[in-house]
């Protein structure tokens, strides 16, 4: 490959360590190079930040719930960490890119493209024929790879599996893709359809990968090979473990630690005074037990506080055509984790620890 064609674009994608104990921001996106490419850059950073808003509600009322950390480069030894989160977070902020791009360019924001109609006029079933404006996903995965894909520089383990999830990622946008169609015959019989694919909504992509995170597979690799560094046994000890790995599966290396307690080198902030739900309408049955999953589970005790909310009430119609609400004050109990003494939460630590990985 040539030179020049390696400059045209450079990212350095920055983990701050300054502001929010090395906090991950999507203004970290730093580029030069052509401004063909440049104009894409706030879909980048769009698109990452809503990989991220995607991962705090999928993990909401979970210990590990995504914190602001979640995508920093590297831990407090240096070495950048593979655990099963890490895996969904490169994988949400991937398929967020790539989504906003693929938005935004069937949006007409770009001028460098447009629809995907390269399937238009095939017959695609019975009954229906490929035709409309299908969201350019080709397009989407093409330049996401060029920016999300050029943060991995290095060529060990790790930079191979966050490279898998990256590429995850971009496959739970396609595998997600909805077909509409638009029936055409005489007095609407629909004898015959248009169809064409667009892009689900990104809370179904994310739900997609949650199942994957769930259904991670840990790597086990050949430590006596691995230490053999950059060389041809190393390279194929590495080889032979994506081998058995399909392209659609999450991976990771290492198990995750104990997100029950705070850990600042690690940006883990523990779950003490977390939230969790005990009452309310609609809740799962996740939801319900997050109490139990955050607090008790984790030596803490459940704490109720009386806090005070306003919010609309006894709204009217009036003609024509606006609603008018008053504004009430009510207080509404809400359940937090708090610390107990240290002898009540003895049995829960070791309760805790004998039951390996939880999220």
């Amino acid at each position: 490959m040539k030179r020049s064609t390696l400059l045209i674009l450079y990212i350095a994608g920055v983990y701050c360590a300054v502001l929010h104990a090395a906090a991950w921001s999507v203004n970290n996106f730093l580029m030069t190079g052509p401004k063909a490419y440049l104009t894409y850059s706030s879909s980048v950073a769009a698109g990452a930040h809503s990989g991220m808003e995607e991962c705090k509600f999928q993990f909401g009322w979970e210990r590990w719930n995504c914190p602001e950390s979640a995508l920093q480069l590297s831990t407090h030894n240096r070495l950048r960490s593979a655990t099963r989160e890490t895996s969904f977070v490169h994988a949400i902020s991937s398929a967020g890119v790539m989504y906003t791009l693929t938005r935004n360019c069937s949006m007409g924001d770009f001028e460098s493209c447009g629809c995907d109609d390269s399937r238009n006029g095939r017959v695609g079933g019975r009954g229906w024929v490929w035709g409309g404006c299908s969201d350019n996903v080709e397009f989407g995965e093409r330049i996401s790879k060029l920016f999300v894909d050029a943060l991995e520089t290095g060529h060990d383990t790790r930079a191979l599996i966050n490279l898998h999830n990256n590429e995850a990622g971009r496959i739970a946008v396609k595998a997600t893709m909805k077909r509409a169609c638009k029936c055409h015959g005489v007095s609407g019989s629909c004898s015959i359809q248009t169809c064409w694919l667009q892009l689900a909504e990104f809370r179904e992509i994310g739900n997609y990968l949650k199942i994957k995170y769930d259904q991670a597979h840990k790597l086990e690799m050949d430590k006596r090979r691995m230490r053999a560094g950059n060389s041809a046994d190393s390279r194929g000890a590495t080889a032979e473990t994506f081998h058995h790995v399909h392209a659609t599966e999450l991976v990771f290396l290492e198990d995750s630690p104990d997100y029950c307690t705070r850990n600042a080198s690690l940006g883990h902030h523990g779950t003490e005074g977390r939230e969790c739900l005990q009452t309310g309408k609609n809740l799962s049955q996740w939801e319900k037990r997050s109490c139990r999953r955050l607090c008790t589970e984790c030596g803490l005790r459940v704490e109720e506080r009386r806090t005070e909310v306003v919010a609309s009430c006894n709204c009217k119609f009036h003609w024509c055509c606006t609603v008018r609400c008053e504004q009430c004050r009510q207080l509404v109990a809400k359940h937090f984790c708090a610390r107990r003494d240290a002898t009540a939460a003895a049995p829960n630590h070791i309760k805790r620890r004998n039951k390996g990985h939880k999220r």
